[in-house]
């Protein structure tokens, strides 16, 4: 029996893209066992996927060198006789571990110059392979074989029982359809939507019926608050209320979800839910939602994507722009599609 070891991305939406490349993986290895070296705020996504045997908690702060830290860590994972690693970031410091841990096959993109690290250094075409999705995919094929019968769409799925437990936890119901809005973005204010149009897309929701639930991490609770008091009181601001387990059984009862580039948008694909999102600073050329439920709205403005934190010209036109009332028509189509 193989044992694989994943080091896995750091961000959630990307820990959602690599399910693919785990899944390839099965299919080549019917009975390795995959662990997966992840951030300790992805364990409650990597424990919903099948394909993973084990969760080893990956405990370095993103950028951080802990060089002796590694080594031990590394050191632990020997007993472990694992026959292949597969390196997904392209940093050196996430090569270390299963260098320090005698991983005799060691796979991953050349990235930093870390050819001494790797045992098996790809050049990665980005012309070639220009998702995320398919770049994760591609290394765990041979060196140089093409992708198998294209890259498959990410999934997760909920059972009825753990949704309802979720929806009795928080106090809700699904006697109207829902709408979530995942107003938040990690990588920074450039990647959202503003607060008063998700306010003002909230209010005509509700006037057609919606309930409306606003879902991201505690520090997305006060653009939530900010919504909610834009005259939206009925909605329901459950940022920072829930964990990311609790956040997938919400994101499953959805009848639509609005969202930025984010985490939650790739997770809300993966459950394949109608689905509108916002793209900005980001690009859908590299990270989009893969669903056949989700549509893709941005603007191609001449200065988008410029994939910065803060609007570098500070007009910010590449989400001013997009109007609600935009954003309404497309919720129109959307849901005809799916009634």
């Amino acid at each position: 029996m193989q044992k694989v070891l994943v080091v896995a991305p750091s961000w959630v939406g990307d820990c959602m893209l690599m399910q693919p490349m785990l899944l390839r993986l099965k299919q080549r290895f019917p009975d390795c066992l995959i662990d997966v070296l992840a951030p300790p705020w992805t364990l409650s996504l990597l424990k919903q996927m099948p394909e993973v045997s084990e969760v080893i908690v990956n405990p370095f702060p993103h950028g951080a060198l802990h060089l002796l830290a590694r080594y031990r860590l590394g050191k632990q994972l020997r007993a472990y006789l694992y026959d292949a690693a597969y390196v997904l970031p392209n940093s050196l410091k996430s090569a270390l571990v299963p260098y320090f841990a005698n991983i005799p096959r060691r796979i991953g993109f050349i990235g930093e110059m870390r050819y001494g690290l790797l045992t098996e250094a790809r050049k990665l075409d980005t012309e070639k392979l220009p998702l995320m999705v398919e770049r994760f995919a591609q290394l765990a094929e041979e060196t140089r074989n093409e992708i198998q019968n294209g890259v498959l769409h990410p999934h997760l799925s909920v059972t009825n029982e753990t949704r309802q437990k979720v929806l009795q936890k928080l106090g809700l119901s699904v006697d109207l359809p829902v709408a979530i809005f995942c107003p938040g973005a990690e990588y920074g204010p450039a990647k959202r939507w503003p607060v008063q149009y998700y306010a003002e897309l909230a209010q005509q929701l509700r006037t057609q019926g919606f309930a409306v639930w606003l879902i991201g991490s505690p520090k997305d609770r006060d653009v939530a608050e900010k919504i909610v008091s834009l005259g939206n009181q009925p909605v329901r601001n459950l940022c920072g209320t829930t964990d990311l387990s609790d956040a997938i059984a919400l994101l499953s009862c959805a009848s639509l979800v609005v969202s930025n580039d984010s985490g939650l948008m790739h997770i809300a694909a993966a459950l394949d839910r109608p689905m509108l999102a916002i793209f900005g600073s980001s690009s859908p050329q590299f990270t989009p939602p893969l669903s056949t439920q989700a549509r893709v709205l941005k603007l191609d403005l001449p200065c988008s994507p410029c994939f910065k934190r803060e609007c570098p010209l500070r007009h910010f036109n590449c989400m001013m722009q997009l109007t609600p009332s935009e954003v309404g028509k497309q919720v129109t189509t959307i849901l005809e599609k799916h009634t």
